[in-house]
């Protein structure tokens, strides 16, 4: 009977899902039942963040999930929710894209798609698990170099790479090129100068390997979490790079968040609301309105009304110690580093 379970379980697939919104919906809670996979593993900074407020077993990375099936052993499937039906395939298509073959539960139009060369029992395997319809598919060919397109936008959406809002979308597909040493729009994007100028400091990237999304990153408010983090211990610095923040809050003697930027300061309250792990943000108001915001306690934002936020979170970043300090003596006193130059429009003292 052991020997039956222990083949039973190294014949069971292994399960990668991607994006908060399989959390959020019961997707993975219910696939989980359906498919008893022997592991499941989450890609993505939000996916994360929801995975941890769901209480499910299961393992958390830093991967794509293109990169994390290609170190994968065996059978093995991706389960998704795209905003929108079409958004959920081009998802799948980029992801396949990159790979010899893929299986993908698609959940916002209950189908699973085998993209090329796909191991076609195990598709068939969920599709009747899952009751969902089966279709097999062909991966849209790479695009040519230097180019990238980012599909299945809606028109007024934030669009990222590599985690930074670089405009916002005018057309359902979305053309960005390399060009001159900068990222430039083709079609398709209201370019923000401003957040180009942000991405190129880390520099210029390689579109075909990027993280290129649109739209909110999630569309649920936080779950407040019961830990909270220590009183006194290290600051750590997010600068316009949110999705950064899980390689520093899980760091040990982390006592609160100096986040520098708009966006970066709403995913790191987002983030760290459940983390128990507050938050001085520092603002200038030209937010994208990217996810649902929620803070922890000890957490306070101020919007500067005289310079950018880059500028004066880099300020208080150099001017301030940041190691080891007590929060709350420290949060008083950037405070008043701060009188006369910006106003306070979060406070959860």
């Amino acid at each position: 009977m052991v020997a039956e379970n222990q083949e039973y379980t190294m014949n069971s697939p292994v399960m990668v899902v991607h994006g908060p919104e399989v959390f959020d919906a019961g997707d993975v809670e219910r696939m989980i039942a359906l498919l008893s996979p022997r592991e499941v593993l989450v890609a993505g900074v939000m996916a994360r963040t929801a995975a941890r407020e769901s209480g499910l077993p299961v393992t958390c990375t830093d991967e794509r999930p293109s990169i994390l099936f290609k170190t994968l052993p065996g059978r093995a499937f991706l389960v998704n929710r795209g905003k929108t039906p079409e958004s959920g395939q081009i998802f799948g298509d980029i992801v396949a894209g990159r790979l010899d073959g893929l299986v993908h539960v698609e959940c916002s139009d209950n189908t699973v798609y085998a993209w090329d060369r796909a191991d076609m029992p195990l598709a068939r395997e969920v599709a009747e698990k899952t009751g969902f319809s089966l279709m097999p598919v062909v991966s849209t060919p790479p695009e040519r170099r230097g180019v990238r397109e980012i599909r299945g936008c809606i028109p007024g959406e934030a669009v990222f790479v590599d985690g930074i809002v670089i405009g916002t979308a005018t057309a359902g597909t979305v053309v960005i090129t390399r060009r001159d040493g900068t990222i430039q729009a083709v079609t398709g994007l209201d370019i923000k100068p401003h957040g180009v100028e942000k991405l190129l400091r880390k520099g210029l990237p390689d579109l075909e390997a990027a993280w290129c999304k649109s739209g909110m990153i999630r569309s649920v408010p936080p779950q407040e979490g019961e830990v909270l983090a220590p009183p006194t211990g290290r600051i750590a610095v997010i600068d316009h790079c949110g999705h950064t923040l899980y390689s520093e809050i899980e760091k040990e003697g982390i006592c609160g968040i100096l986040a520098i930027g708009d966006d970066t300061t709403a995913v790191c309250g987002h983030i760290c609301s459940h983390a128990g792990i507050p938050v001085l943000g520092v603002i200038d108001g030209d937010g994208d309105g990217i996810v649902e915001p929620g803070f922890a306690p000890g957490s306070v934002v101020v919007r500067v009304t005289s310079g950018r936020d880059d500028d004066v979170g880099r300020e208080v970043a150099a001017a301030r110690d940041l190691d080891p300090v007590t929060w709350e003596e420290w949060v008083e006193e950037t405070l008043r580093s701060l009188e006369g130059r910006g106003r306070i429009v979060v406070d959860r003292r």
